[in-house]
């Protein structure tokens, strides 16, 4: 790493990035070429000679670029947001040019402190239980993604209980959801190995804005119990993927408690929005939790990857996860007088992930983060009012933050031929190379999903994207 060489190179690729930004307006949101593209555009082998970084970059520009899609676009309103910013970037370039491997608080010192120190700033903001904080019993470690965070606590609760009733048991655990929870979720168990026929996600409806019932819940459990099960772990969600809906933790927290079920909350989403004092009552409840999960790379201007995750205690995390080989051994971790985040994670290695974050929260500020979150959730109210005045459409679920979730719904038509017509929409909008969108299904329902969040979307855009959905509606139903 010749320092004069970075100058000159960092300098270069900098301005292909801003450049990128500048005119990434001009680009189709939704990468429109053809499986296998790139094989006929690059050669089969590496080059045997150095190339020049414009030869690279030219590369770059012709054949990658177009098969990118657009997660930066003003224009892109697919699945949940995943946020970059100028402190966000710089963050991890910074993390890139020092390139520690932080597993334990020896291999650098700063990374692991650095890390504590955020996560509870963080904490702070959305009012976490002190139990959350790094001088309690628990406390924070940042996780590549919601995925990661909601396995490292399974199994954290898989091994405490079988600790106490024998291993022999693990064929009677059970993990409840709802059937809006994440798939991620049936991915844990997977690897966990917890039976699939023990997986329980509960069945939600519309008449409670598709969150799960403290009921339906109860029922589960008593019937699982009176079978010789053991109900192990509960995954409630504070944002759901498909309508951003909210269950109730309170309620299902003291549920959790009665029966000795490990309960995490899962907020990768809409966790960010909690910062405002408006929403966090979203988080109510919370302190029955035993594990909170947001990830702040969606919605809170921090690059990919940084997932915050909260355990109230960091033991039953550290029991399952932690090794301790002699060739990682040294007086600090053998003392237990600081904290080894590789006995938090799956990997060993990690990097210094925190030092975007802090960049986030020192450059922007706790309240124009707050005006970010609250400037999104205004422009979906102005799209939810638009799609409301034009009678051919449906809003289908309650807006809660940034997402819309709404279908075209002509007159004395089938359920069926209402969905295909949507689909037919979705293809058509993103096809356009104008806007990205995604879809779900809601109780049976084909819906598009609207999510707000891309750091350089302005009203214009919402207001030009309800404008594509409209001509593609006409032309639509005019040809039907």
């Amino acid at each position: 790493m010749d320092a004069e060489q970075l100058r000159e190179n960092a300098h270069k690729m900098v301005d292909f990035i801003a450049d990128y930004y500048k005119n990434i307006e001009t680009f189709p949101v939704l990468s429109q070429v053809e499986p296998g593209y790139l094989q006929k555009l690059l050669p089969d082998s590496a080059p045997m000679q150095p190339e020049s970084l414009q030869e690279v970059l030219q590369e770059v520009e012709s054949a990658i670029l177009p098969g990118v899609t657009h997660w930066q676009s003003p224009d892109y309103f697919a699945y949940f947001p995943s946020n970059s910013s100028v402190a966000g970037f710089l963050g991890e370039m910074l993390s890139a040019g020092i390139n520690m491997v932080g597993f334990s608080w020896i291999t650098s010192p700063a990374a692991t402190e650095l890390e504590m120190i955020v996560l509870d700033w963080l904490a702070n903001l959305l009012n976490l239980p002190q139990h959350f904080l790094s001088k309690g019993p628990g406390g924070g470690a940042i996780q590549g993604t919601a995925s990661e965070a909601l396995l490292v606590v399974l199994l954290a609760s898989r091994d405490k209980v079988l600790r106490e009733v024998g291993k022999d048991a693990l064929p009677r655990l059970v993990v409840y959801g709802s059937d809006q929870t994440h798939s991620s979720l049936q991915k844990a168990c997977q690897i966990a190995g917890v039976h699939p026929e023990n997986l329980r996600l509960l069945r939600t409806e519309r008449c409670n804005e598709y969150a799960l019932s403290p009921e339906s819940l109860t029922d589960a459990i008593s019937h699982d119990v009176a079978s010789g099960l053991i109900p192990l772990f509960l995954c409630a969600t504070v944002g759901t993927t498909s309508s951003t809906a909210v269950d109730p933790l309170l309620a299902l927290g003291n549920i959790t408690k009665r029966y000795g079920i490990w309960f995490h909350v899962d907020a990768a989403y809409a966790g960010s929005a909690c910062i405002c004092p408006e929403y966090r009552h979203h988080l109510n409840g919370i302190e029955e939790a035993d594990s909170f999960n947001m990830n702040c790379h969606k919605w809170f201007l921090t690059n990919f990857d940084c997932s915050a995750l909260w355990i109230k205690d960091r033991n039953a995390l550290i029991q399952s996860l932690s090794t301790n080989p002699e060739y990682l051994k040294n007086k600090a971790s053998q003392g237990s007088t600081v904290i080894d985040y590789k006995d938090w994670q799956i990997p060993l290695g990690r990097r210094f992930r925190s030092l975007k974050l802090w960049m986030v929260l020192r450059l922007y500020g706790v309240e124009n983060l707050q005006s970010y979150i609250r400037n999104h959730i205004k422009l979906a109210q102005h799209f939810e009012h638009l799609v409301a005045q034009d009678s051919r459409f449906e809003i289908v679920a309650t807006r809660t933050f940034s997402l819309v979730c709404f279908r075209l719904l002509p007159s004395n038509k089938t359920e069926e031929y209402v969905n295909e017509l949507n689909r037919d929409l979705l293809d058509a909008v993103n096809s356009s190379g104008k806007i990205f969108i995604s879809h779900t299904v809601l109780s049976g329902k084909y819906i598009l999903r609207f999510a707000v969040g891309a750091p350089l979307t302005e009203e214009r855009h919402i207001i030009a994207a309800w404008k594509l959905f409209q001509e593609a509606a006409s032309s639509l139903l005019e040809n039907s």
